[in-house]
């Protein structure tokens, strides 16, 4: 049985999304919030963008795509591992914390990816993201 009381419409939060030199790169869509807390949220990259990199210290990403074809970059213990989210067929990605992430549109069109941070993103959490070159993954930087 639903809990849904009432119809009713809300405007989703979408913001326009930038790399790390400030060149538009797509967007972000929050899809389902509780309260002020993010439970789902949609990413888009622009075909041959790069999102990233960056690690949250206390969410994990789960990872699926739904249009296009992503490769997510992960340096897991200072060791660089790839892998291949395509539309079809969908397949789901459990990335931990601590995992430094970037996300690359590898296809010709618009890629989508739904993410359900766990725990869900909570705004109120600071120096929760940490962003990094590449660069400094490689030689080991710790922030």
């Amino acid at each position: 049985m639903s809990n849904i009381r009432e119809i009713k419409e809300e405007i989703a939060k979408k913001v326009d999304t930038k790399d790390l030199e400030g060149n538009p790169n797509g967007f972000l869509i929050e899809l389902f919030k509780d309260a002020e807390k993010t439970t789902l949220y949609l990413t888009a990259a622009k075909p041959g963008a790069f999102k990233g990199y960056h690690l949250h210290r206390v969410r994990g990403a789960r990872y699926i795509c739904i249009r296009g074809k992503m490769k997510i970059i992960l340096y897991v213990d200072g060791k660089k591992e790839e892998h291949i989210l395509t539309s079809n067929p969908p397949t789901r990605l459990y990335i931990p914390p601590n995992i430094a992430t970037g996300l690359e549109n590898i296809g010709d069109e618009e890629a989508w990816l739904i993410n359900f941070p766990d725990p869900p993103y909570d705004p109120n959490l600071k120096d929760e993201q940490v962003d990094y070159t590449e660069e400094e993954l490689i030689s080991g930087v710790v922030k």
